[in-house]
């Protein structure tokens, strides 16, 4: 998935799930922008797929509403680990703490290195 697909993708789920706390709060637009800080017509403009949230407005929305930022962007079967990482990452924290930062780091560059690999064959092409 590329970026702009990956950005459709976000931007789809953050609407339906930005339009479900309003709904579920009855709140109207203008009360839903109050509640975040925002304008109302940046309210219509998420809600109808217009424009997309910043870092900052969907940490807002999250404190605002006592809800997490994966669950604004992501779909729930997304947010899911596969049960066999579950299992592992749920070993790992039995580990000593030192052992758990070491592991920590070991993710934390195949993460960077994946990403660099991306980067690179975006360039090329």
């Amino acid at each position: 998935m590329d970026k702009q697909q990956l950005m459709a993708f976000i931007t789809m789920t953050f609407s339906k799930r930005f339009i479900q706390l309003r709904k579920e709060h009855q709140f109207t637009q203008q009360e839903m922008a109050d509640k975040v800080g925002m304008h109302i017509t940046q309210v219509r403009r998420y809600e109808s797929d217009q424009s997309q949230p910043s870092i900052e407005i969907l940490k807002k929305i999250a404190v605002a509403f006592n809800v997490t930022t994966d669950w604004l962007i992501f779909e729930d079967d997304e947010r899911e680990l596969p049960n066999n990482l579950q299992l592992k990452f749920e070993a790992v924290t039995q580990l000593p703490e030192d052992e758990q930062r070491v592991i920590e780091s070991l993710i934390d560059g195949m993460i960077v290195k994946h990403q660099t690999k991306q980067l690179v064959s975006g360039i090329n092409t």
